[in-house]
Parts: C-alpha cells; sequence; structure tokens
C-alpha cells in the first residue's frame, strides 16, 4: 500500500523544470506520455459515472506548465469527469509568487500545510501510459521511458486546487521507486490499481489512514523500462519515436 504520511529514509535534492513562462520545482523529472487513452466506454468500466469534458490528443512529451487530462470531481455532488487541469500546484491561499509544485511526496502529501487540504477535499487521477526518467551514465544523461509490461493504462494519484490565477492546478504524487523502476530514480509517481479509482476520487473519503488502508498501488512487477532519444529533453519534440527503445 501507498506509504501516505509516513516518512522514509531517502533523501532527495529537488531539481527545477522551467518550461515556458514558469518553473517547477520537482522531486520527479516532469515529463510523461499519454498515446493511448483508452474509450469513454471502457473507462466506465472501472469508473461508471464518469463524464468526458474533454477527449485528450495523443501527446508523447508531456511538460509542467500545460494543460493536461486529469479526472476529477468539480465539487462534492458531482460525478467525476475527464477535463483538463495545469500542471503546476499552487492553493489560491498562496497567493501569484508561491512555489508551483508538480509532485507531492506521498510521504508528507496528508499533513503538509501546503497540500494537506487538497488532499482532504481535491483528489484526481491523471492517466498515462508511461513517464521518462534519467540516467547518469559514464556518457552523460541517458532518458529510459518506465511503462506497464501487460500496455494497461496507469493512473498517477493527484492533488488539485484553484490557484489565485483561477486555473485549476495540479501535483502529481511521488512515492519512492520500487521494483525496476529503482534502476532509474528513487521516486516514482504513485500509480493506482484500478479498484482503487473511485476510492481515491470520493469524498467522503478524507482521513489520512482510511485512504492508506484502502487505496492500493500496481505491484511493482509490472513495470519495465528502456533507454531513448534525447530527444526528450526538448519539449517541442512530441512524437511516437520517443517511446521507442535506442541503443544507450
Amino acid at each position: 500500500m501507498p506509504t501516505l504520511g509516513r516518512s522514509t529514509a531517502h533523501t532527495l535534492v529537488p531539481r527545477t523544470d522551467c518550461v515556458g513562462m514558469g518553473c517547477y520545482p520537482q522531486v520527479m523529472c516532469g515529463r510523461y506520455n499519454i498515446n493511448d487513452m483508452p474509450s469513454l466506454d471502457e473507462l466506465r468500466i472501472i469508473l461508471p459515472l464518469l463524464e468526458e469534458i474533454f477527449t485528450p490528443a495523443r501527446r508523447f512529451n508531456v511538460a509542467p506548465g500545460t494543460s493536461i487530462p486529469a479526472v476529477f470531481l468539480p465539487d462534492p455532488e458531482a460525478p467525476p469527469q475527464l477535463d483538463l487541469l495545469w500542471w503546476g500546484y499552487r492553493p489560491e491561499w498562496a497567493g501569484d509568487n508561491a512555489p508551483q509544485p508538480i509532485n507531492a511526496k506521498a510521504e508528507t502529501v496528508a499533513t503538509s500545510r501546503y497540500f494537506k487540504g487538497a488532499f482532504s477535499r481535491h483528489r484526481c487521477l491523471v492517466p498515462a501510459n508511461g513517464w521518462y526518467e534519467w540516467i547518469t551514465t559514464d556518457h552523460g544523461k541517458q532518458p529510459h521511458y518506465i511503462t506497464r509490461t501487460d500496455n494497461r493504462q496507469l493512473w498517477f494519484a493527484g492533488i488539485w486546487a484553484r490557484r489565485a490565477d483561477d486555473k485549476l492546478g495540479c501535483a502529481i504524487i511521488t512515492e519512492p521507486a520500487r521494483g525496476p523502476a529503482r534502476d532509474v530514480h528513487d521516486r516514482m509517481p504513485l500509480c493506482l490499481t484500478d479498484d482503487s479509482l473511485s476510492l481515491w476520487l470520493d469524498p467522503d473519503l478524507s482521513d489520512r489512514e482510511t485512504i492508506r488502508r484502502v487505496v492500493k498501488h500496481v505491484e511493482a512487477d509490472v513495470l519495465t523500462h528502456w533507454p531513448v532519444s534525447q530527444r526528450i529533453g526538448n519539449v517541442k519534440n512530441d512524437d511516437a519515436s520517443l517511446i521507442e527503445p535506442v541503443s544507450p
């Protein structure tokens, strides 16, 4: 189960990803892809009440500081909807000059003043097919693509909040890397099982320990990774070749 609100021995040096007009502090590299979104009918098998407000386009190089598809409840009485959120979290009360992290650590998201309100009331799901991380080698940094061995959809756990600029901004929750993902980085997105998705969105669930008990992350052995092109480092590149294996 995910370690929500419990510290670990992992120590991290935050990095910053700068895209467009903003810089986004992070503890996991800020790139993922969503190139094969299930149909609405397929999604409703696991999220029966889902409303599709936005049909996602194929994107192989999703970066911070852009609008990303997510499933969330716009208010507690509404059904879950698939719509766009801004990838950069900053609660309205924090003001325009506050940090806008793209990630929140599972160990502290439920207790941090910056995140705990959203964790209790505004949780979301970010669909993905995989994500990218960089490994330092003797020849420089080599990007790797991490995905499922069975090619099934990944669901990143996230939180969202209305920002002072009126955007709905979100952050992806990360946890200590497990299984093959540890080869690449010490953190990974918190990827939820299909039977945890509705529970994660449930507005009646707000207690950290209850959420910890009922929400499950995918087994680590379903993940795999391989080296990919350096072209992923440029956000202007967005095509299928970015996820194809290359010789490191």
